[in-house]
């Protein structure tokens, strides 16, 4: 399961991320964003991260997730568009030569620490 190496590093860049001056924090919400090819199962990334978290600034921590779509970029003809399907042919130009834009992130866009 590489959600809880993942989920490792997430908690690691939130924590490094809390700052120093602040006492007993807690963090309510990280804001991720996961992108429909990094192969992360949600569940699971939760249940790693209910685990790691303990005792921690992050315990109990919302996960709000945003679903990233695979974007694509034909290198051709310059045409962007969103694919569901293994197949990276450009539909207008029909070539091969495609870049990736988005669909393989993960990262944390935002945390909110509660507020006392």
């Amino acid at each position: 399961m590489h959600e809880m190496g993942i989920a490792e590093q997430l908690v690691k860049i939130a924590m490094d991320a809390i700052p120093a001056d602040i006492k007993d924090p807690r963090v309510k919400i990280l804001n991720l964003r996961i992108g429909k090819l990094a192969s992360v199962v949600e569940h699971s990334l939760t249940f790693c991260f209910e685990i790691i978290t303990k005792d921690t600034p992050l315990e109990n921590v919302q996960l709000l997730i945003e679903s990233v779509p695979v974007k694509i970029h034909c290198n051709s003809c310059h045409q962007e568009w969103e694919v569901d399907t293994p197949m990276f042919k450009c539909p207008d130009c029909e070539e091969g030569e495609v870049a990736m834009i988005s669909g393989r992130e993960i990262e944390i866009t935002s945390m909110e620490l509660v507020d006392e």
